[in-house]
């Protein structure tokens, strides 16, 4: 069995408000990256949710995250294509990396959630025949490369200016920092032959076996073996991991009761494209440390991103945030950066 070697550590949350409320949510919510920050986390990334009570643009509220801390890297887990015209996302995304100086990373994916409801107000025009798939995505990383546009005389004029056009601002950094959210063996070919770094979280798509492990490894190694020789693309695994050890009585029982509601959906494929669900992880942190050991996709990566689960409260996400940081991560290898170790010194 091979020995988990974690070297990144991140939260990903979904950006939960009351719908009475919104602000208290979204302020929790920054509030918990400059949690995740302060106790040494390496990232802080937000689901993007559409007509629900989350985040409904990454590119706005990672602005805002930008603006409350220094370090963490600041990601997006993920942003469904189907709703964006690559190159607006393109310009806010690159303003929002300027603005954090250059901490975004850009997690994408394909389809389009509630498309009955949102298709026809989201797009002019017969959406159902625009390409909303890999090839929006490329659009996307190709705006962010910021080639000029026009020909090489190509000029635009603006007050006290004349330049030749490309996107701005132009951020050349954040094209490596493209990442793909992708479940099944095409989509991890399409993201490794592309350049973009993985994420594989806890849902994954059934392709000649039944068992979430066995399918995940495979993407895991396909996606390594599909990447253009010298790509140091990085691959980052999620897990819902939700520790006892500094809860209460109520909060471990309602923790148990949350995990068992989820339970019955991980024992065979879901749906016609057989979908796959891996377990939460819940107890106590050695019970936990006893199941990420004997998962061998946790020993096959390095960077690990904390999912947390939907509808729990902050107190709730800065308990699971503690227990993992001090109780969990340093058993798998992980260490704070050492630039935090000394100012924590100081």
């Amino acid at each position: 069995m091979s020995t988990p070697a974690i070297d990144s550590l991140a939260l990903l949350t979904p950006g939960n408000f009351a719908d009475d409320d919104p602000y208290t949510g979204l302020e929790e919510t920054l509030q918990l990256f400059e949690y995740g920050e302060r106790i040494g986390f390496d990232g802080a990334w937000i689901r993007q949710r559409h007509l629900e009570h989350g985040v409904g643009s990454a590119a706005v509220f990672l602005a805002a995250a930008g603006q409350r801390t220094e370090r963490v890297e600041l990601g997006t887990a993920v942003i469904p294509i189907g709703y964006e015209s690559p190159f607006r996302l393109a310009e806010d995304l690159a303003l929002a990396d300027v603005l954090s100086r250059g901490r975004l990373q850009v997690g994408l994916s394909t389809g389009m959630p509630h498309a009955a409801l949102l298709g026809d107000l989201v797009h002019d025009g017969d959406w159902r025949g625009f390409d909303l798939s890999y090839g929006r995505i490329a659009r996307v990383v190709d705006h962010l490369r910021g080639d000029y546009l026009g020909g090489p005389d190509t000029v635009i004029q603006s007050p006290g200016n004349t330049q030749r056009p490309r996107l701005q601002p132009h951020d050349p950094g954040l094209v490596d920092r493209v990442w793909y959210g992708g479940g099944s063996l095409r989509s991890i070919r399409w993201a490794a032959e592309h350049g973009l770094n993985l994420l594989t979280g806890n849902i994954v798509t059934g392709e000649g076996t039944d068992d979430f492990t066995a399918a995940q490894l495979g993407l895991v190694s396909e996606y390594r073996h599909a990447l253009p020789e010298g790509r140091p693309a990085r691959l980052a695994l999620g897990r819902v991991i939700v520790p006892f050890d500094s809860a209460d009585a109520s909060t471990r029982a309602r923790y148990r009761e949350y995990a068992a509601g989820r339970h019955a959906r991980t024992l065979a494929p879901q749906g016609p494209k057989r979908t796959l669900f891996a377990p939460d992880v819940v107890g106590t942190a050695e019970q936990i440390l006893e199941q990420l050991a004997a998962d061998p996709v946790v020993a096959a990566v390095s960077e690990l991103r904390l999912e947390l689960p939907y509808e729990f409260d902050r107190g709730d996400y800065e308990q699971i945030l503690h227990d993992v940081r001090h109780l969990i991560a340093p058993e798998l290898g992980w260490r704070p950066h050492t630039a935090l170790l000394h100012g924590a010194s100081r």
